[in-house]
């Protein structure tokens, strides 16, 4: 079976130029023009031995620009393509660095729970490399936070440096996407975490954290079960999120972490 990826971004940073490059083809029509592409095509591949299809998708612009009816067409299919693939390679033009539609992209990847991957692609025309990739990085760790640790990799679609690197980066965000925590580690965790850093108290009662499990991967969902889960503030929410991220090495991948009310469901009586 195919693993699915699919390249997303903004009009003209060169999706379909690093598609061909990959595929070592001219299979999809370029040029200087934004919106060249139209329609999600899907191009059937392989890469160290593993059957790979890559959908090339039409450039997602702000939500205000998109005007004529077969634009709309076009991003509704570049969504869809999102939605079923197993992998996202969001590709940034790396001399005009992070764009707010890039962000857009990339939350909506989050969004949908997809491993995501960040392509700064014509790395070829950058100068200054070190100072790009940081301030890059700096914009990354500032915008998305929900994200952190995610894999920026510096491409060119032109002369094809690091797709290799790229590819490896995908299916190291594939292992991560997939992976599963044991719940006696879990447990361990969250104890050692609320010792570190407790719940805050509501109306002058400590909110209880008792008991977590992962319920899912694809991606990583964890159920947590509290005395009160609608009192537990976003930010100790996001706390925990990133004590999950830290600990369990789950770096760039969207976490799900669900409160439920009651005891550990699990327990025997």
């Amino acid at each position: 079976m195919s693993f699915t990826v699919a390249i997303v971004g903004r009009p003209n940073v060169g999706k379909s130029t690093l598609v061909n490059r990959l595929v070592g083809e001219e299979r999809l029509l370029t040029g200087p023009e934004p919106g060249i592409t139209r329609d999600a095509v899907a191009l059937d591949w392989r890469w160290a031995g593993r059957a790979i299809r890559l959908i090339d998708t039409a450039g997602m612009r702000r939500r205000a620009r998109i005007e004529e009816r077969l634009e709309r067409l076009s991003v509704g299919d570049s969504l869809r393509a999102v939605r079923f693939a197993e992998a996202v390679v969001l590709v940034l033009d790396a001399v005009e660095g992070l764009d707010r539609q890039d962000l857009t992209i990339a939350n909506l990847v989050a969004e949908e729970g997809r491993a995501l991957v960040l392509a700064a692609n014509k790395w070829d025309l950058v100068s200054d490399t070190k100072a790009k990739i940081e301030a890059l990085r700096e914009r990354l760790d500032e915008a998305l936070p929900q994200l952190r640790g995610i894999a920026l990799v510096p491409v060119s679609g032109l002369t094809g440096m690091g797709l290799d690197r790229l590819m490896q980066a995908i299916f190291a965000a594939d292992t991560v996407w997939n992976r599963r925590v044991p719940t006696a580690a879990l447990n361990r965790w969250l104890a050692e975490t609320q010792e570190r850093h407790p719940p805050p108290l509501v109306a002058g009662r400590r909110l209880r954290l008792r008991y977590v499990t992962q319920v899912n991967t694809r991606p990583p969902s964890f159920a947590l079960f509290a005395s009160k889960p609608g009192e537990l503030p976003d930010s100790y929410r996001r706390y925990l999120v990133a004590a999950l991220r830290d600990e369990f090495e789950l770096p760039g991948t969207p976490i799900r972490l669900m409160l439920r009310k009651g005891q550990n469901p699990y327990a025997r009586d």
